[in-house]
């Protein structure tokens, strides 16, 4: 069977594209593009000069039809890029979403000036914050707590497919004695946890996250009131916390963290849409 020329994969990729904007997909154009690449194993730019092979076509139909069913992009690709980091993903781990990246950096800037920090991330899912700060801060001790063994496995794998070190536990991130030998010597707390109110009226991607990593309670905030005590007894005197929530609930995780009465300098940080997404906070000096 002759392989397809380059002009026939454009031509195939912009009816798939016309095909997932038929099914509701937000970025239709750009998904169609990346199953191709992800499928052909060159960068998304290659296409234009890329011929495709025998088989392609049907092996590229088979994945343009589950995006359709609004399966995640990540899991058809298996795989996703944060920040400098190639993750893998896949059914049972929370997909990380590009707007964590401002949280990521807000940490590492955190960290500057002090030598060899000590890291925690609370519910790390794929590992995400944890390996972007190690990644950055290779001098970091950096713990990465999740509860799903299932996650536990990719943020191990995924660690060490980026070249990071990172120290993988199981553990509760609302758990009061969690990583109890380190209360005290912590610098910096991370979290992107659980957060979403619970709602049968999401996007249809959402729901194939696992439930515990998206959904909190009605309000959304169930683990954050758990982890914020936690984070509280962890922290040095001068450490620091940085909180994930839902763009609704500013205002409450805000109030929280102060009601806690260990947290001082409490900010907002918005994400690159301009939406209130994280709250930061450092510990009140004795």
């Amino acid at each position: 069977m002759r392989p397809s020329n380059s002009a026939d994969l454009r031509h195939r990729i912009a009816r798939a594209a016309a095909l997932l904007a038929d099914a509701g997909v937000a970025s239709p154009e750009v998904d169609a593009r990346l199953i191709a690449a992800a499928l052909l194993d060159v960068p998304p730019l290659a296409l234009m000069f890329t011929d495709a092979p025998a088989g392609f076509a049907e092996a590229y139909d088979a994945a343009i039809a589950r995006r359709a069913a609004r399966e995640p992009l990540q899991h058809i690709t298996g795989t996703a890029q944060f920040g400098p980091l190639k993750l893998r993903l896949g059914p049972g781990v929370f997909i990380p979403r590009p707007e964590t990246e401002v949280l990521a950096q807000w940490a590492v800037d955190a960290l500057d000036g002090i030598d060899a920090p000590l890291v925690v991330d609370l519910g790390t899912g794929s590992g995400a914050l944890a390996i972007f700060i190690a990644h950055a801060r290779p001098d970091a001790r950096v713990i990465a707590v999740e509860r799903s063994e299932v996650a536990r496995e990719y943020a191990q794998e995924n660690a060490a497919a980026n070249g990071a070190s990172i120290s993988v536990v199981a553990g509760d991130m609302c758990d009061p004695d969690l990583l109890s030998e380190f209360t005290g010597e912590v610098d910096l707390v991370v979290t992107n946890p659980p957060y979403v109110p619970e709602d049968p009226d999401l996007q249809p991607e959402v729901y194939f996250d696992p439930d515990e990593a998206v959904f909190s309670g009605a309000d959304g905030m169930d683990a954050i009131r758990g982890l914020v005590p936690v984070a509280a007894r962890l922290l040095t005197p001068t450490g620091r916390i940085g909180i994930e929530h839902d763009d609704t609930t500013s205002r409450a995780v805000r109030d929280t963290v102060h009601a806690n009465g260990s947290f001082s300098d409490i900010a907002v940080l918005r994400d690159l849409a301009g939406r209130e997404r994280f709250v930061t906070a450092g510990k009140v000096v004795p």
